[in-house]
């Protein structure tokens, strides 16, 4: 299991740096893949030895080597933090299927969350290649629960889109769509996934009201990151709470 959770760990790492590139070149319609990361200051390109995750920005002091600029730190803690929930998620769900299906709807969140903090919008892309490649492999790897998988897809999107019809100012389709691709990645722990969400939000709307007045009524707030946190919670406590709920009342 702890080597499992290394390994989980030490890919999240890797692959968040490109999720990095990911949430800062899509939302603008640039390659993901050419050219290759820049200094946004002086844009020298970024040498292979300064481009390790986490630790080249450390011995780096944060700084660019060649114009001294600084560089974000949303950097080193997106790419530890995803490391730190890849491997969460092989130690709560254990070298299994379940840890891959987990691990894919991690990359997924990351950078839908950050693009989402930044220019309130949640792209088609990512909910449409979430949605295809949660649904294969679900189709592949647990095919007695497709149709269960696709009823909470349903469910949860539906209650969403309810939601932004009835008030369009603060749910958009966006996050409809994200809902729809929790149900297909966590099936029946959707509905807990959605409680934490909705929980969350209100949280921080009552203290923005409190700290702001009914002004912070107009401000509004991204709820894709919201969805994300519930959908962490889910991936790893939802069926435990769904079974916890029910066994309550038997």
């Amino acid at each position: 299991m702890a080597v499992g959770a290394v390994f989980a760990g030490t890919f999240g790492l890797i692959f968040g740096s490109f999720l990095n590139v990911v949430a800062h070149r899509l939302p603008r319609g640039e390659s993901l893949l050419r050219p290759r990361s820049r200094c946004p200051e002086c844009e020298t390109q970024i040498r292979s030895r300064d481009n390790v995750p986490v630790l080249s920005w450390l011995l780096l002091r944060g700084r660019c080597r060649d114009c001294g600029a600084r560089i974000s730190r949303q950097y080193p803690l997106v790419e530890a933090g995803t490391a730190l929930l890849c491997a969460l998620v092989v130690l709560v769900k254990g070298w299994e299927p379940e840890a891959l299906l987990g691990v894919v709807l991690v990359l997924l969140l990351v950078p839908i969350t950050l693009i989402d903090l930044e220019y309130r919008i949640i792209p088609n892309k990512l909910t449409l290649l979430g949605a295809v490649v949660g649904l294969a492999l679900v189709a592949l790897m647990f095919p007695d629960d497709l149709v269960e998988h696709l009823i909470a897809a349903a469910a949860a999107g539906g209650f969403f889109l309810i939601a932004a019809l009835i008030y369009p100012a603060g749910m958009g389709m966006g996050d409809v769509k994200l809902a729809a691709v929790l149900g297909i990645y966590l099936g029946r722990a959707v509905a807990p996934a959605l409680f934490a969400a909705l929980i969350a939000g209100s949280v921080v709307g009552a203290v923005m009201i409190a700290r702001h007045g009914p002004a912070a009524r107009k401000q509004g707030i991204p709820f894709g990151p919201w969805l994300a946190f519930g959908g962490i919670v889910g991936l790893l406590a939802g069926d435990q709470m769904v079974d916890w709920y029910l066994d309550s009342f038997t």
